[in-house]
């Protein structure tokens, strides 16, 4: 997880928080340009995330929801003003594409598809998205009548192509699953191989399991540059709930995502 110490500390930092990095090394832990990430090193470890008004409510409810499920860190605070702040405390361990994991694809492949399957074996009564499949479909069909599609995450020879198996094939599609929503490699953590806890959870729900599926092939693909790994990672998450046609509706809809 890529760190860069800073020297002044964000004008825009909330008074809540000052108190909390003065004296501490404080270090930009930014993925994306999304949202802007500070990693707090002062007791066991914070992270600090700042993003657009509004954007960060649903991660935080889907936060301490996890959290009730042992599988994440706690929620300190969620302030939502000129824009969203979500504090939280440090998951122990490093992301999966350390590369002391990436350097055993097969043992990681196969970690993988265990992990997701536990987490969507998991309870999800109270879950505070309970339809998760609706905003995800929502912002689909906005997409492509925006023009805004990606290709390469679908086997499509055009974008009118992928919204026609989308819009036929989501009659597939059962929510009926506790989803991450966003299960890739750098949103899990793992200590010595155990497994520590998930982070940005701002996609997650009930949904259709073949949506967190599609995204743990995809991130073992991308991250080990190779699709070779695939059928360990079904076969550790179990083959007999995978469904081929599912995941090509998934497909289409990430066209659009």
């Amino acid at each position: 997880m890529k760190r860069t110490k800073l020297d002044i500390l964000p004008e825009d930092l909330p008074v809540e928080f000052r108190a909390l990095c003065d004296g501490a090394d404080v270090y930009d832990s930014s993925c994306s340009p999304e949202a802007r990430v500070l990693f707090i090193d002062r007791d066991g470890g914070y992270f600090l995330k700042s993003a657009p008004r509004g954007s960060l409510e649903k991660e935080a409810l889907m936060a301490k929801y996890f959290h009730s499920k042992a599988l994440t860190a706690p929620v300190l605070s969620y302030l939502s003003g000129e824009r969203d702040w979500l504090l939280t405390e440090r998951v122990t361990g490093e992301d999966a594409t350390t590369a002391i994991y990436l350097e055993q694809p097969e043992r990681l492949a196969e970690l993988s598809g265990t992990l997701l399957r536990r987490l969507h074996d998991t309870d999800f009564s109270g879950c505070p998205v309970s339809d998760r499949m609706a905003d995800y479909f929502a912002t689909a069909e906005q997409n492509y009548k925006r023009g805004q599609y990606d290709l390469s995450y679908g086997d499509f020879s055009s974008a009118d192509e992928a919204y026609r198996v989308m819009c036929e094939g989501r009659a597939r599609l059962v929510s009926d699953t506790l989803l991450h929503g966003d299960y890739c490699l750098p949103n899990f953590l793992l200590d010595n191989w155990h497994f520590s806890g998930f982070i940005d959870l701002g996609n997650g729900g009930v949904g259709d399991r073949h949506v967190d599926i599609f995204w743990g092939i995809w991130t073992l693909r991308y991250n080990l540059k190779t699709d070779r790994y695939r059928d360990i990672f079904i076969d550790a998450y179990g083959r007999d709930r995978v469904d081929e046609q599912a995941l090509r509706v998934i497909s289409a809809a990430e066209v659009f995502g």
